[in-house]
């Protein structure tokens, strides 16, 4: 095993920028496309059942390749698959862009998700092996790479508003060349070596939890279409319910799985990653539809819908920064998450009284920046317990369960939430009234998820020991 060698203390600072960058763009490339979705319908011939896979094809690959990812970072090096996730996401950028049809961009899609899932597990890594040893930084440096996430996903409306608007829509993935490039040249100076274990790969167990989480997102995301009791609904979502309990025995029967069952043991963790999964849940289905709102009641353009959402983003990396890890010092991690959600619930609550004939001012901003407050205290304590309750040489591993938690989340409730939107009316595009309901409904069925949320923390996790560490360092380790 090879030691971990740190760069000096005045470069990690530098080496955190790179890690948050690594963030902003994983979470930026799921919501870029979303503005220049009708351009590339248009362009390269997608039907409107089919357009959805543009953002699926990089989610199902980001989200189920992301254990392999951990794990792999735990074998290889956190640094040597940084990297590599970097050179993947450039290639599928790439690809990407240039695609002249719908299996070329699906195929683009899918790699940049595949670089994506390496990238995101390593750099929660090469975070904790930088300021694990200093639990006063690591809450800085995990407040920092936390805000990265919500800038990320709102810079990815902004971006692709102006890129479509102004440019042309491959541009939306040429973007990140000239960042991936960057990358690449500043990890070997900045980033630590880090630590390769013994082991093999469990190749089998991340082609069935890709494949068990591909098909129950396709089984969610088609039911509002065909129907939650067609034959095609039920055979998808036993198959993927089959697929996912294959790997759940394999895992149990590998002396070197690909996800030791044995972590989950460990309450604060599991609870932690439910929280992140239902936060996940939450939370993108209410910038999705808020979104919608802004463009398909209110009325605004592009360009002027992905600048309504700059507050709520601003707020939230100042909550991120500057408010949870002093509020983590003082009441603790539990109290705190627990109050992010409450929070949540009540700023998604006021959200779901949205009105026909609103306003941006009146409708949306006070609203939508309860939730970022409530997004804010939650993140950050669900993220730093999630991590610090695994073993050290698991770092990689938690990181890739934690990810997947968020991203899965994500997927599954946003499909869930349409479903309920479009029952209630959000799929009468141009009846004004129907469409608001149909959003006020979805944004509801958000609030119930964070609730839920909250009694889980609650009740399931449980308020660390204090360590042996100075009384002025937080408590959130």
């Amino acid at each position: 095993m090879s030691t971990i060698s740190a760069p000096p203390v005045s470069r990690r600072w530098w080496a955190l920028a790179v890690i948050a960058a690594a963030q902003f763009m994983v979470i930026m490339d799921t919501s870029i496309i979303g503005v220049a979705l009708p351009k590339m319908q248009a362009d390269l011939g997608f039907s409107p059942g089919n357009l959805s896979w543009v953002f699926n094809a990089y989610v199902v690959a980001f989200g189920g390749l992301l254990l392999l990812g951990g794990k792999l970072s735990d074998l290889i090096g956190a640094r040597r698959i940084f990297a590599a996730g970097w050179a993947v996401l450039l290639g599928g950028s790439v690809v990407a862009g240039l695609a002249g049809g719908v299996g070329a961009e699906l195929t683009g899609r899918a790699i940049q998700g595949i670089g994506a899932a390496l990238i995101a597990p390593a750099a929660l890594t090469l975070l904790m092996m930088l300021f694990g040893a200093n639990p006063k930084e690591l809450t800085k440096a995990i407040a920092l790479y936390g805000a990265a996430a919500p800038a990320g996903g709102t810079a990815g409306v902004f971006l692709g508003g102006v890129i479509t608007e102004y440019l042309s829509w491959p541009w939306v993935f040429f973007l990140n060349v000239p960042i991936a490039l960057l990358a690449l040249a500043a990890t070997p100076y900045l980033m630590p070596r880090g630590t390769a274990t013994k082991g093999s790969v469990d190749v089998l167990g991340a082609l069935l939890v890709t494949a068990g989480l591909g098909v129950g997102v396709y089984a969610i995301v088609r039911a509002p279409e065909v129907g939650w009791s067609s034959a095609q609904t039920l055979l998808a979502g036993l198959a993927a319910v089959v697929l996912l309990g294959l790997f759940i025995a394999l895992q149990a029967r590998r002396r070197t799985p690909l996800m030791r069952l044995g972590i989950f043991t460990n309450p604060n963790l599991a609870a932690a990653n439910v929280a992140q999964l239902l936060l996940g849940a939450a939370w993108v289905p209410m910038w999705f539809f808020l979104n919608l709102y802004l463009q398909q009641v209110l009325g605004l353009s592009a360009f002027p819908s992905g600048s309504a959402l700059l507050p709520m983003t601003t707020f939230i990396m100042l909550g991120m920064i500057v408010v949870a890890p002093r509020l983590m010092n003082a009441i603790g991690p539990k109290r705190t998450l627990v109050t992010g959600m409450t929070v949540l619930t009540a700023g998604l609550i006021l959200l779901s009284f949205l009105r026909s004939d609103g306003s941006f001012w009146v409708d949306v901003l006070p609203a939508s920046l309860v939730a970022a407050a409530g997004m804010s205290l939650a993140f950050i304590p669900s993220l730093g317990l999630a991590l610090s309750s695994a073993r050290p040489e698991e770092g990689g591993l938690a990181s890739g369960i934690v990810n997947t938690s968020y991203q899965i989340g994500s997927a599954l409730g946003l499909a869930a939430i349409t479903a309920v939107a479009s029952s209630n009316g959000a799929n009468q595009l141009g009846n004004l009234p129907a469409l608001t309901n149909g959003y006020s409904a979805a944004l509801i069925g958000a609030a119930v998820i964070a609730a839920a949320g909250a009694i889980a923390t609650l009740v399931w996790l449980r308020t660390p020991k204090p360590a042996p560490i100075p009384t002025e360092a937080p408590v959130a380790q």
